[in-house]
């Protein structure tokens, strides 16, 4: 089954077809990761409750939690103002990370903080 045209219309996908997902974790608002998806992975996800995405190194979907378990259920969906990234809130259980970790965000990823006057000029 297709993706619903009232959504699919509102997309904007990358040249691969790819649309930018971010994933967050419902209730603490902590980003957990950032994924790809194509339409079907998206109808699946929608129609399903499940997080489901496209692997862009293996060429297939990627249902999340299939082989380690540490599966997404989706409590909500958000498509951006621009049509080009998609917001899923998800219940995750286990790590979100393919290391293991919570989060992909946790470790050894600081770029330090910038600060930006008002004139968008760094001090």
């Amino acid at each position: 089954m297709p993706l619903d045209p009232s959504i699919a219309s509102r997309l904007k996908r990358d040249a691969a077809g790819l649309v930018c997902a971010v994933v967050q974790q419902h209730d603490t608002r902590e980003v957990l990761m950032v994924a790809w998806m194509n339409d079907e992975a998206l109808h699946e996800t929608l129609t399903s409750g499940r997080a489901v995405y496209w692997s862009r190194s293996r060429q297939e979907l990627w249902r999340k939690g299939d082989t380690s378990g540490h599966r997404q259920r989706v409590v909500r969906a958000s498509l951006d103002c621009d049509g080009d990234a998609i917001l899923l809130e998800v219940d995750q259980v286990g790590a979100a990370c393919h290391t293991g970790t919570r989060t992909c965000f946790e470790t050894g990823g600081d770029l330090g903080a910038v600060v930006v006057d008002d004139a968008g000029v760094a001090p």
